[in-house]
């Protein structure tokens, strides 16, 4: 059952860093609330509808929900915004390396930046603030649950902020007259507050299913917690843009050694923990997913909680509907917005079951008015075009309800699951210990990925034939393509890693070798043949495959499969990625600042 986020007893104020027109006449006045922070941070029920304001920031309209998870992951070497060549679109300059400060889509008061995250963090910070003085949180008590899950969430507002925008104001106490205008902070400093913050957190909230609250995914549990603070402490010693350029970081306490160190223990405690784990199938796995089980103890182990008329995450990813049918009725055209590349289906190895999943080469073409199912009009699969592919770990036809919102689905933001606490454990002992130690772990993704008479081959001796740290670490970053292609987790890592700009470039020159059907592409078919299966709605194909390029026989339909143009391949990146690895500030924060926010990297 999904949680709807009341807050109760309390109207927190949220206050950020470019609002300035009425901050002076509402920080020097009381505030109006009947109730007062001692009665309410000493009061678990109160206090926890508090905590719930905290969450209220993410589905607001041009925040998380509209503008952070649509647009923050694309484009990467895997995945893209399919109108990616429309150039007079600031949709598209999201996504292309492109963005300017006064964007359309996000150079608006109520961006993301600050009604969304430091919205957040403002809430959170009253309450971390409220249960420290009034409510004796110690572990194990519903108030020390409580100040865990603040201190958590905040540290969640914050990573989203450090990866779309670099060096950002660092604040950690509510909001003063003298603190309205604060300038960016390093963001070393608040890398090292918020892991230190998950630090205490994880001593506070129980592990998946330890309390009624951590029964659900959609409230913090220890699991989440550790892996958020391993992720964190990867991307804190990893490469990425400073305004004097590429590189780590300088601080000491943020090196490799350290944090990896770091990353290991955290990822360990989750897998031996035995409180999450890899859910049996692939496709089983997303399933789940868009059946809104939001059950702990599987793979999901944080969701960003939407009510079920909030929420974009099929609306914007799915599938494309042409329009409403038999499985949803969110309007036309809903779904699509971005894709897999097409070079990434030709990546995996074809017995590998996470592919099929992942890149879906069609659509759900206009329904019939005259056939109907259940009363709704029935649409069928129809096939797409090469440079247009959908992420198959979203659809409307695997939920449970029909979504009858025209704005929104309802779905929530897996935020983190299992299988990346252990690939970032492979990862981490690769480094530390060798590819011995990693090749535990990645064998446990595989052999998911492959059936079992498939996996003597495709898991152990592949695995088995990693014996040096480069060859298992380029095997982890292909890995990463595989696991987590359209779920926008891999823009970050190719940035700390050190290759977003090189694995671009890769990009491009695969696609351009699919076009031409040279290289490591030129056994892919340039015509695809089809029929329906006996539901007259599911399409059979033959030609994905490499080399299925002979004329299946009478039954069956063509279609051309060359659509790939050198436009199309520009677009995925207008400028080097690799100084543009951070959104600018939109310029209605700049000129709210009073001169203390500036934009780097040459914007």
């Amino acid at each position: 059952m999904k949680n709807y986020l009341i807050i109760s007893g309390l109207a927190l104020t949220s206050l950020f860093a470019s609002c300035s027109n009425l901050a002076d006449d509402f920080l020097t006045t009381e505030s109006p609330s009947s109730l007062d922070e001692a009665k309410i941070f000493s009061t678990p029920g109160l206090a926890a509808g508090a905590v719930d304001g905290v969450k209220i920031p993410f589905g607001d309209t041009e925040s998380y929900r509209g503008r952070f998870l649509p647009w923050y992951g694309m484009n990467t070497d895997t995945e893209w915004y399919n109108s990616s060549e429309s150039t007079s679109n600031d949709k598209a300059d999201l996504a292309t390396y492109d963005a300017k400060p006064n964007n359309s889509e996000m150079n608006k008061v109520t961006n993301v930046w600050a009604t969304g995250m430091y919205a957040g963090i403002e809430r959170a910070n009253i309450c971390i603030r409220g249960l420290r003085t009034y409510g004796n949180p110690t572990p194990g008590s519903e108030l020390g649950y409580l100040l865990g899950e603040s201190l958590t969430l905040r540290a969640v507002y914050y990573a989203d902020l450090l990866k779309a925008w670099g060096d950002v104001p660092a604040r950690f106490e509510p909001i003063s007259p003298e603190t309205v205008y604060l300038p960016k902070s390093n963001r070393d400093i608040i890398y090292k507050q918020i892991i230190a913050d998950l630090g205490e957190a994880e001593t506070l909230v129980p592990w998946p299913n330890g309390n009624a609250a951590t029964a659900s995914v959609e409230r913090i549990n220890k699991a989440f917690v550790k892996g958020l603070r391993a992720r964190l402490a990867l991307a804190a010693s990893g490469y990425q843009q400073y305004p004097d350029g590429v590189r780590r970081s300088n601080d000491p306490e943020l090196s490799v050694q350290k944090m990896y160190t770091l990353a290991l223990q955290e990822s360990r405690d989750v897998i031996n923990s035995g409180t999450a784990k890899l859910e049996p199938s692939f496709e089983g796995l997303w399933k789940k997913y868009n059946q809104e089980n939001t059950a702990a103890g599987g793979e999901s182990l944080w969701e960003i909680p939407f009510g079920a008329g909030r929420g974009r995450m099929l609306f914007t990813f799915a599938v494309n509907h042409a329009n409403v049918d038999q499985y949803q009725a969110n309007g036309s055209n809903k779904g699509g917005q971005g894709g897999p590349l097409p070079t990434v289906f030709y990546n995996y190895d074809v017995k590998d079951l996470r592919r099929d999943v992942t890149c879906v080469p069609y659509k759900w073409g206009n329904p019939s008015s005259t056939v109907l199912t259940n009363g709704f009009p029935t649409a069928k699969q129809e096939l797409g075009v090469l440079n247009r592919w959908y992420f198959g770990k979203y659809r409307y036809e695997w939920m449970n309800r029909r979504v009858t919102s025209t704005n929104d689905d309802g779905v929530n933001k897996m935020y983190m699951r299992y299988g990346e606490v252990v690939l970032m454990a492979a990862e981490t002992a690769n480094e530390l210990e060798g590819p011995a130690s990693a090749a535990v772990y990645l064998k446990m993704l595989r052999k998911r990925a492959f059936s079992p008479a498939d996996q003597a081959v495709k898991v152990e001796a592949y695995v088995n034939s990693l014996s040096s740290k480069t060859a298992m670490f380029n095997a982890i970053v292909k890995e990463h393509e595989f696991e987590f292609t359209g779920e926008m987790e891999r823009r970050q890592a190719l940035i700390r890693w050190n290759l977003l700009g090189a694995k671009m470039a890769e990009a491009k020159l695969a696609m351009t070798d699919l076009k031409n059907r040279i290289g490591a592409y030129a056994d892919v078919p340039s015509v695809l043949y089809y029929k329906y299966a006996a539901d007259k709605e599911t399409l059979i194909i033959y030609g994905l495959n490499r080399g299925e390029t002979s004329d299946p026989g009478a039954g069956w339909l063509s279609v051309d499969w060359t659509a790939l143009s050198d436009s199309k391949i520009a677009a995925l990146y207008r400028k080097n990625p690799d100084t543009r690895q951070f959104w600018p500030i939109w310029q209605v924060f700049l000129d709210a600042s009073n001169n203390t926010l500036t934009n780097d990297y040459g914007y």
